[in-house]
């Protein structure tokens, strides 16, 4: 994994901001995104949309679906969203990725996820599962190759956190570092 490529993997609960930070610092870094909730199993939407949270049994191909496209991507940087609730889901990653993966992980209150959640149209991912990826959670800051940006303000401003947090992820020169 010496030959310069890197994922950074844009993390946190539904209602984060995973896509739109996501994307906004993909673009930054001219880098490709993929939303990881596009490579979903139809039987997982089908299950949140229902409103079950989903086991580890459900994630696991899920996560690995995610490495995989990962792996296989050209660019030297791909910024990807994934939840990545578990720091055994990270391991994995990590491991299958093919490549360093840091975390940006998007953090912030119950009250204001829950707000963001309620105020979305269009997501499979209802409200009431908030409750049941909080507690799946298990917090990565302190982590190695993690890094927290708290989502409160407007998103550009939470975007410029995130580009400014990823420069762990990314040398100055244009190179990332492990």
């Amino acid at each position: 994994m010496s030959d310069g490529r890197r994922a950074i993997v844009v993390m946190g609960v539904s209602g984060c901001g995973k896509t739109s930070v996501g994307a906004g610092l993909a673009a930054h870094l001219g880098a490709p995104f993929v939303e990881g909730d596009a490579l979903h199993p139809a039987a997982n939407v089908a299950k949140m949309t229902s409103g079950s949270p989903l086991t580890d049994a459900d994630r696991w191909p899920w996560l690995s679906a995610i490495a995989a496209r990962v792996a296989v991507e050209p660019e030297r940087v791909i910024v990807v969203s994934c939840s990545a609730l578990k720091r055994a889901y990270r391991d994995l990653l990590r491991a299958e990725a093919g490549r360093p993966v840091g975390f940006l992980y998007l953090h912030g209150s119950e009250a204001m996820l829950a707000e963001r959640m309620n105020a979305r149209q269009g997501h499979f991912m209802p409200p009431a599962l908030l409750t049941s990826q909080l507690a799946t959670l298990e917090d990565p800051r302190g982590e190695s190759g993690v890094v927290t940006v708290e989502i409160g303000g407007a998103l550009e401003t939470v975007v410029a956190a995130a580009i400014a947090a990823a420069q762990v992820f990314v040398e100055p020169s244009g190179s990332a570092r492990p």
